[in-house]
């Protein structure tokens, strides 16, 4: 690999700069560089900030350049973070005093800083909502898998692939990787897989590659797209550099171009719904491993998904409804966040509803689990659960509440009671605070309704599913911990066979609901031969008089889902 030069790269966001000068404020922890020739770095202490105006600096071993600093010559500070040199733009004095014996110099303060980065070694993170698409070719140079690229270096980059690509991986020792960029910038590289880490449960391999046979102009294209991906990152997160440009790197092209390449654009799924949805799931999973990286919800990206949900709420709801029954890649706590968010817009009437008010309950409800996440792994899989196992189940509520600080946009009073009152029950049995019903808002009553009956309705690690009709009964003989107006209403709203049930009739023939008729019996359903989730192999579309066709509806059939 061709020798390569170091580079600076700018810190703009105002967070960042300030916790970088706080590592400054200690003996030893910075120099000063004046503005001209053959100058050397001199130290100085930095005592205090005060963000965004001034730096206070002990001058004292250095008094000698008072004079220089009083005439306006400019000055560099520089010191060392985590091993990284840090450097501010030139600065000036604004007085300089003596107290005590100690010389003083109050100075502007930096607007941004610049970090040296090595380039063999810097590795430039996407952020939540950067998506770039990687397809890796084997030794004959066929198509093998798509994936997502998660960061990039000079010497590597870490791509996230279907599990389906261990066989692949296992028979190579040279690939092919193409990075495809939003505004189609393609870039193929050489390269050799180092490393991977499967996950079972996402049913991805976090696969590292290390780049061979690199040209000078590869090299310099590289370096491109790390600068590239680092500065569209702090365009992201609460103490986003707006100020930035966008990169054109990501800059999406119009309508009518190709499919974006990724780890989910091979994927199958059996409706035109259900890869829309697709893409929220994607976003919910992208969010559960943030969270497990130890970030906050990204305020933005919630946002601009709780709005996509809506918006395909309000286009066709049952739709909508069946969709969440095709999601079989995704991990559960992303399937039944969704699940839930897309029966709590059904239930709350859009008509009486406002909007926001329905924006905040889906972002809530999408979102309402994923604590879970940033609990011990083996907690979620255990087949019972003692008491401190439980207690500690409980903490995920408020983890997942000190991680949403940043979505100011959230109303306080929709997050408390979908997030903190989903689990709690009218009798006081539930957590994390065991509410009881005087305490329990329209919405956590609501909520808890559909939060059971969606668990039910899946596998657990200590139970298979429920058939539907078992779970109306479960809530309907425990009036002291579900509101039976709720319950009610919900049996109401989504009758004996909901639609994304599987349905056995008495000919014989299996089928999923999709439509219901205003009286609640089926109107569209679709054939299958499996019991399974939902998947491309679906037969016949049947609309109308269905059980003048299949017979009576037997029973429901439950699912793995």
């Amino acid at each position: 690999m061709a020798q390569v030069q170091d580079e600076f790269l700018r810190v703009g966001s105002p967070s960042e700069i300030e916790a970088l000068l706080e590592r400054l404020i200690q003996p030893g922890g910075a120099s000063l560089l004046l503005d001209k020739p053959d100058s050397t770095p001199m130290p100085v202490v930095v005592m205090e900030q005060a963000a965004p105006q001034s730096l206070l600096l002990d001058i004292t071993a250095v008094r000698e350049i008072m004079g220089e600093l009083k005439r306006g010559v400019g000055f560099r500070l520089l010191g060392q973070v985590q091993g990284k040199m840090i450097r501010t733009p030139a600065l000036k004095s604004r007085q300089v005093e003596t107290a005590g014996g100690r010389v003083q110099c109050h100075c502007e303060y930096p607007h941004y800083l610049e970090e040296l980065q090595r380039r063999e070694s810097f590795r430039a993170r996407l952020r939540l909502g950067m998506e770039v698409g990687a397809i890796v070719r084997g030794a004959e140079g066929e198509t093998a898998v798509q994936g997502d690229l998660k960061d990039l270096s000079q010497q590597g980059c870490q791509l996230e692939l279907p599990a389906s690509a261990a066989a692949l991986l296992a028979e190579a020792v040279l690939v092919e990787v193409e990075l495809c960029f939003p505004n189609d910038t393609r870039f193929t590289v050489q390269a050799v897989p180092r490393h991977t880490v499967a996950d079972s449960d996402r049913q991805t391999l976090r696969v590292g590659f290390q780049f061979e046979k690199c040209t000078a102009e590869q090299e310099r294209k590289l370096w491109f797209f790390v600068r590239e991906i680092e500065r569209e990152s702090s365009r992201y997160g609460d103490d986003a550099d707006v100020g930035r440009l966008p990169s054109m790197l990501f800059q999406s092209q119009s309508a009518g171009a190709s499919a974006p390449v990724g780890r989910r654009n091979l994927q199958a799924y059996p409706t035109p719904m259900a890869r829309r949805l697709a893409r929220v799931a994607g976003y919910l999973d992208a969010q559960l491993l943030e969270l497990q990286q130890g970030d906050e919800i990204d305020s933005v990206q919630l946002s601009r998904h709780a709005d996509m949900l809506l918006q395909l709420a309000e286009e066709d709801i049952e739709a909508l409804l069946f969709a969440t029954r095709c999601l079989g890649q995704e991990p559960l706590l992303v399937r039944h966040g969704l699940g839930v968010a897309v029966h709590v817009l059904a239930l709350a009437n859009s008509g009486s509803v406002p909007r926001d008010v329905r924006k905040a309950l889906a972002a809530s409800a999408m979102v309402h689990d994923l604590g879970k996440g940033l609990l011990p792994p083996g907690l979620l899989a255990a087949e019972s659960l003692g008491p401190e196992a439980r207690a500690r189940l409980r903490e995920h509520v408020m983890l997942l509440k000190q991680r949403l600080g940043s979505c100011q946009w959230l109303a306080a009073g929709v997050v408390s009671a979908v997030v903190g009152g989903i689990n709690e029950r009218l009798d006081g049995s539930g957590y994390p605070a065991g509410a009881t019903s005087e305490g329990l808002p329209e919405l956590a009553r609501m909520s808890a309704v559909v939060d059971v009956v969606d668990a039910m309705r899946r596998d657990r690690s200590d139970r298979p599913a429920w058939r539907i009709d078992a779970v109306y009964r479960h809530l309907l003989k425990s009036p002291g911990q579900f509101d039976p107006r709720w319950v009610k209403r919900y049996v109401q709203r989504f009758g004996l066979r909901p639609v994304g049930s599987l349905v056995r009739f008495s000919g014989g023939a299996l089928a999923w609901v999709q439509r219901l008729d205003q009286q609640g019996k089926p109107f569209q359903v679709q054939l299958t031969e499996h019991v399974a989730p939902p998947g491309d192999a679906l037969g016949e579309v049947l609309r109308g008089d269905v059980t003048s066709r299949l017979g009576e509806m037997v029973e429901e059939v439950p699912v793995s889902t």
